[in-house]
C-alpha cells in the first residue's frame, strides 16, 4: 500500500498514513484532536502535502426557532373630518413653538478642544490571557550567526510571538520535537521542530545545525493563542538559525540542548536544556474493507 503525508488542520503537524486509511478518523499526536484522514493524492509526489479535516461537532437545532406570527389585527375605523382638522391645528401650533424657542431647546455643542480624543476608539485590544506569564529572558541574544550561539544551562526559555516562553512540556518523536508551555489544549505557546528519523532512539547522541542560507531546512512550527483563546500557528521553512544536540536516551526520556532564532516579525527565539519524553508514532487507523458486490 502507498503512503502519503497530510497536515493536521488544527496545529499543522505533518502525519504519514496509508492510502487505505483515507476517510477514517484518527487522533493528532500533537494536539490530540480527532481528524479525518483525507483522500490520498493521485500523483505520488513527496512534496505534495494535503490537509485533513477536523471531525465536526454535533450542532444543536431548535424546532422553535421560527417565530410565531400574530394574527392580523383589524384596521381601526377611520376618524372623522373634525378630528383631522383638530390634529392639523395642534401640529401647526407645535411647529410655531419649536421655531420660537429653538435656541433654548437645541443648545449648540461646545467646540472640540484640541488634544482631546475619543478614548473608546483608542482603547487597546484585550491582551491574550495565558495560563502563566513568564518574562522574556535577558541572557539570550537573538542572532542568526551560530558562531556566537551559546547554550544556557537552564530550562528552555525565550520569546514566542512577542510573549515570554518557558518550556513546561517536552515530547520527542521520530518526526518532531515539541516544546510547549501550558497545561491544557490549546497550549499557551510552543515550538515544533520537524525531524526525520525511523525511531526517536535513533536521535540519541546526534546533533543538527541549520544556517539561514540553507535553502531546504526542517520546518519549524510556532504555536500560540490568539485574542479569542484559539490556537494559531505559523510555519517557517528556512532563513532561521538552529543548533540542536541530543543526549543519550534512557528510561523513555532523552535530554538535549537547543538554540533557535527565527526571522518572524516578533523575532522569536528559544534556548536552553530540555528532558523530553519519548513517544512512539501511533499507527493510522485503517478503515474496514468493504465487501465486494457479487457480479451479476
Amino acid at each position: 500500500m502507498s503512503e502519503f503525508k497530510f497536515a493536521c488542520p488544527v496545529c499543522g503537524q505533518h502525519i504519514t498514513a496509508d492510502a487505505s486509511a483515507s476517510g477514517g478518523q484518527l487522533e493528532c499526536p500533537t494536539c490530540f484532536q480527532k481528524i479525518i484522514v483525507p483522500q490520498a493524492p493521485a500523483v505520488q509526489d513527496t512534496k505534495l502535502i494535503v490537509s485533513a479535516a477536523q471531525v465536526a461537532k454535533p450542532r444543536l437545532t431548535s424546532l422553535d426557532a421560527a417565530p410565531q406570527l400574530d394574527p392580523l389585527q383589524a384596521s381601526p375605523r377611520r376618524t372623522g373630518f373634525p378630528a383631522l382638522v383638530a390634529l392639523l391645528v395642534l401640529l401647526c401650533a407645535a411647529g410655531a413653538a419649536l421655531v420660537l424657542f429653538r435656541h433654548h431647546i437645541f443648545k449648540p455643542a461646545p467646540p472640540e478642544q484640541p488634544g482631546v480624543t475619543n478614548a473608546l476608539a483608542q482603547a487597546p485590544a484585550d491582551p491574550v490571557i495565558l495560563n502563566t506569564n513568564y518574562p522574556v529572558p535577558t541572557n539570550i541574544q537573538w542572532t542568526l550567526n551560530l558562531t556566537n550561539a551559546v547554550f544556557p544551562q537552564t530550562t528552555v526559555a525565550g520569546r514566542i510571538h512577542g510573549s515570554g516562553f518557558f518550556c513546561e512540556r517536552a515530547i520527542l518523536r521520530s518526526d518532531f520535537l515539541s516544546l510547549s508551555q501550558g497545561k491544557t489544549w490549546p497550549w499557551d505557546l510552543g515550538v515544533n521542530v520537524n525531524l526525520l528519523a525511523r525511531q526517536a532512539e535513533d536521535l540519541s547522541g546526534g546533533s543538527l545545525e541549520v544556517t539561514p542560507d540553507r535553502p531546504r531546512a526542517p520546518h519549524i512550527l510556532l504555536r500560540w493563542k490568539d485574542e479569542h483563546q484559539q490556537s494559531a500557528t505559523e510555519t517557517i521553512t528556512n532563513g532561521y538559525a538552529l543548533k540542536l544536540v541530543f543526549g543519550q536516551a534512557a528510561n523513555g526520556r532523552m535530554p538535549g540542548k537547543i538554540y533557535l532564532c527565527l526571522p518572524d516579525e516578533a523575532r522569536s527565539f528559544i534556548a536552553g536544556t530540555f528532558d523530553a519524553e519519548i513517544r512512539e508514532v501511533p499507527p493510522p487507523k485503517r478503515s474496514p474493507k468493504r465487501p465486494r458486490k457479487p457480479k451479476t
